[in-house]
């Protein structure tokens, strides 16, 4: 699956929707797809600051557990309780229904450091390799 046009992405695969000075955060359909069937996600609280390139919360698969990255500075405005409760959301609906939190952006200027969906398809197809 070719990667949404109108998100930004990371080398660690998640990616970012832009909404003013708020970004939702997710993971990509290519982590979704490597990690297999996920089983559990811990996500930071509302108030909770998040730190770029640290980790913010956990996704657990029958495969392996791994970090979820931060690819910005700022505070959790919500999280997704939703995906927290039935997290194989993030292998059904990775994009639409299965966004992990949106955070307030403490410097916007971090976006600019994300790849475009192109760059990301490149990125990831080149890992796979």
């Amino acid at each position: 699956m070719a990667a949404p046009t109108d998100l930004r992405y990371t080398k660690t695969h998640e990616w970012v929707r832009l909404d003013g000075d708020t970004a939702t955060i997710g993971i990509t359909d290519v982590a979704q797809t490597e990690l297999g069937d996920i089983t559990y996600l811990e996500l930071p609280e509302s108030g909770d600051e998040v730190s770029r390139t640290k980790p913010f919360g956990i996704v657990e698969s029958v495969k392996a557990a791994s970090d979820i990255y931060a690819p910005f500075d700022g505070e959790v405005v919500e999280r997704n309780g939703d995906v927290v409760d039935t997290p194989e959301l993030v292998n059904s609906s990775p994009y639409e229904a299965a966004w992990l939190i949106k955070v307030r952006l403490a410097d916007p200027s971090q976006l600019d450091e994300l790849m475009d969906s192109d760059a990301y398809d490149a990125f990831a197809d080149a890992a796979a390799h």
